[in-house]
């Protein structure tokens, strides 16, 4: 009996007999093919859990730097304050005739507002372990105009507070050896002063600052009364009680 014979396609390829059954895998080739599956596998289950914990670990390690604090920004330091212009030579000559060398020129300007150049100048007692008092003490001081190039005393601090019209209301009847003095620049006002009295008082009203202000009606530097709303008229002695005025 002749054996069957195999028909070749045009690729070259052989097809099996018909009547030959193909051979069918046992349950021993799927074992081992499932068993070679799982070892091939094996290492690149290990591989994507490592790679799994390294990206887990950076999250912490990420999270961890977002949680911390920013550093502090260090502040910009102050800006200097600018430097006071000088004293005019012919301020401080004028300052010195009226007080002495040892004056001190406080302020200078247009001071009451008014047009005219004035300045504030005082004997200021320099600090020491025994003169521990806060703010500017002074034993005299004294507020000049500029009048036709002449500098004139209008307002004087020594032992009272006095102007041209007489003594200022307000004034300790007793003499005072010290003063504190507190000033500030109104941009309306003009110049707005303070005088404490120190030493001397007869009164217990009179620690309390004696305000000092210009007055456009009368044109001079006057008192204030204890509310510093409404000037008060000089007194040309020592003795009677300042009336006052409306501003």
């Amino acid at each position: 009996m002749s054996e069957p014979t195999q028909s070749a396609t045009t690729c070259g390829c052989r097809h099996t007999d018909a009547n030959k059954r193909p051979a069918m895998p046992s349950f021993t080739s799927w074992g081992d093919l499932e068993h070679r599956k799982r070892k091939t596998a094996a290492p690149g289950g290990l591989v994507l859990k490592s790679l799994q914990i390294a990206a887990l670990c950076a999250i912490c390690f990420l999270s961890g730097c977002g949680n911390e604090s920013p550093a502090t920004k260090s502040e910009p330091a102050p800006a200097p304050k600018p430097a006071e212009p000088a004293v005019p030579d012919d301020i401080q000559a004028a300052a010195r005739s009226l007080l002495g060398a040892e004056t001190q020129v406080l302020q200078f300007g247009d001071l009451a507002k008014t047009g005219k150049q004035q300045f504030l100048a005082a004997n200021v007692v320099p600090k020491t372990p025994k003169n521990n008092l806060p703010g500017t003490i002074v034993t005299r001081a004294v507020i000049a105009e500029n009048q036709d190039g002449q500098w004139s005393e209008i307002l004087r601090c020594d032992e009272h507070l006095k102007n041209a019209k007489g003594y200022l209301g307000l004034t300790p009847l007793a003499s005072v050896t010290g003063w504190r003095v507190q000033y500030e620049q109104d941009p309306v006002k003009g110049l707005q002063l303070y005088f404490t009295p120190l030493k001397g008082t007869d009164d217990d009203a009179h620690v309390l600052p004696i305000g000092i202000r210009w007055n456009p009606k009368t044109k001079r530097y006057q008192s204030l009364d204890r509310s510093y709303e409404n000037f008060l008229l000089e007194s040309p002695t020592m003795t009677g009680t300042p009336r006052s005025t409306l501003r």
